[in-house]
């Protein structure tokens, strides 16, 4: 049952935000009593709380931990980094509108939580992971190792919070989340540039 709930509650914060979203409404949305809903998590901060602790952080935990591992070869840990993202948001159906709502934008009530508690695990480790490369003549100079987080969750989370709108525009009902960490992919390492053999 508690499980039950928490799932509602993802669902409904990600849809209406956790500012819009009352208890009586995950209650009915679980089809509990109001009663119960507060027997298990008592007022919405609990809530949050059990959400982030239950939900999130062991899955940026699990995330984190996958890229640390490959820090000592960029390629390897970049191709990790959007691969379990793009896998992760697609097995996920709450959580791009739930980042998208309560952590990107201003205000959003998981924000300072996310910046004290989630957001170093893995944006340390990959700054970190660069700087070492780049010390090492294993990844591009040019690239600033405090961005490169911001640019991977740029080019692979967005597309899955966006995707609504552009399988719409596309009519791209077709495209997985194996063709869109392909495209990413794509991008990241080759840029705009054409084959070799295109260029000849």
């Amino acid at each position: 049952m508690r499980e039950r709930l928490l799932d509602a509650a993802l669902t409904l914060f990600s849809e209406h935000g956790i500012a819009g979203t009352a208890l009586s409404l995950v209650a009915r949305k679980a089809r509990v009593t109001p009663a119960l809903m507060h027997y298990y998590f008592g007022n919405k901060d609990r809530l949050v709380d059990a959400v982030i602790d239950e939900r999130l952080e062991p899955l940026v935990q699990a995330f984190g931990a996958k890229v640390g591992a490959l820090t000592n070869d960029p390629r390897r840990a970049i191709e990790t980094f959007v691969a379990e993202v793009i896998a992760t948001l697609s097995a996920h159906a709450w959580l791009p509108g739930l980042w998208l709502r309560e952590v990107v934008i201003e205000g959003g009530q998981l924000r300072a939580r996310m910046l004290e508690r989630l957001a170093p695990q893995v944006a340390h480790v990959v700054a970190d992971g660069a700087r070492r490369a780049q010390a090492a003549g294993r990844l591009n100079p040019d690239l600033e190792p405090r961005l490169l987080m911001v640019s991977l969750v740029g080019l692979a989370v967005f597309p899955v919070a966006a995707q609504s709108i552009w399988r719409k525009v596309f009519d791209a009902t077709d495209i997985t989340a194996d063709t869109l960490t392909r495209h990413v992919l794509a991008l990241l390492m080759r840029g705009l540039e054409l084959p070799d053999e295109t260029r000849r």
